[in-house]
């Protein structure tokens, strides 16, 4: 079904602002929600009272997670300050959600080996990565060729969550199966470059112009990138863009499937392991924090209460009972 004329502006308004297609496609669900929750009143008519009400209704009957709720207010917000520059005043009288948050699912370092084991190649390297650097899956997809420091062993991430920087470890058994790909990916480029109509990488705009040449170079090169050259959505350029996050579901999830493993597994539960496993090996959480690249110490905290469930922090009575 097309968007409505009000909702592609909006789409173009932050496309154009380089805000990812994730983040465009998340605030198009709340703002469209928000409208038609409104009986399709025209955003401009809608007063803070709305809002509330709207955040009201999240938590009362749609019982969202503290989390969503706060993304759905993101989203009306951006719409009413930033494309319609209208003021927002306080709308914080609206019924707080207090779904709690679920501890993190977390896979045990033989399940982590097995699961790894079912693949090969280039889908193996990704999926070590994401376990092995505490990667999101979107950290991942956007590494270039240059984020790659062998000399120091670790990945420079650029504009994680946050449009924060931070560098990760990279393991050393990783060393050659990357140089490996970046040589596959020199492959690629240098295929490209014989099409006339290849325009390069995307780069950030302002690197782009400081730098018009960089987008030809490997090292601005996506690190995964897709397997075949597409036309790029905005300028109409032939590009060759990063791997597809939505493959790199698909082969987590098969891949647990293949290793028996009975938990529900995505890119997250790669991420959540490799903080536990940290933690468990003695690593402190301010040095956690700083590889996952939290704000807030206490977002890092959850994993100390993985850390306490069930063997981790409780003897059960029954193994002390000899004579069984």
């Amino acid at each position: 079904m097309a968007k409505s004329p009000f909702l592609s502006s909006i789409e173009s308004f932050m496309l154009t602002r380089r805000y990812s297609r994730r983040t465009v496609k998340t605030y198009l669900y709340w703002i469209k929600y928000f409208i038609v929750f409104n009986g399709k009143q025209h955003p401009k008519e809608l007063s803070d009272r709305h809002i509330e009400q709207f955040l009201t209704h999240l938590a009362v009957n749609r019982h969202v997670s503290a989390s969503t709720q706060a993304i759905a207010l993101n989203a009306i917000v951006f719409m009413k300050t930033k494309f319609l520059e209208q003021e927002v005043g306080y709308v914080g009288t609206f019924k707080k959600s207090s779904r709690k948050k679920k501890l993190p699912v977390v896979l045990t370092t033989d399940e982590i080996s097995c699961l790894i084991a079912q693949l090969s190649g280039v889908k193996k390297l990704m999926i070590s990565l994401l376990y092995g650097s505490g990667l999101r899956r979107m950290e991942l997809l956007r590494l270039r060729v240059k984020d790659v420091q062998f000399d120091l062993s670790q990945l420079h991430v650029w504009d994680g969550k946050g449009a924060k920087n931070r560098i990760v470890t990279l393991a050393k058994e990783l060393h050659a199966p990357l140089k490996a790909e970046i040589e596959r990916v020199d492959r690629l480029l240098k295929n490209d470059l014989s099409n006339p109509q290849y325009d390069g990488v995307w780069m950030p705009e302002a690197l782009a112009r400081k730098y018009p040449k960089s987008r030809f170079d490997l090292g601005w090169q996506y690190l995964f990138p897709a397997s075949k050259l597409s036309i790029a959505p905005q300028s109409r350029k032939i590009r060759r863009h990063h791997f597809d996050e939505s493959g790199l579901n698909k082969i987590i999830k098969h891949a647990a499937q293949e290793a028996g493993v009975m938990k529900q597994v995505t890119s997250h539960t790669l991420r959540h392991s490799f903080a536990t496993h940290l933690l468990q090996s003695g690593a402190d959480i301010r040095t956690v924090q700083q590889q996952l690249g939290h704000a807030d110490v206490k977002t890092t905290e959850i994993y100390t209460h993985v850390l306490k469930q069930g063997a981790q922090g409780v003897v059960s009575p029954l193994d002390r009972i000899r004579d069984l």
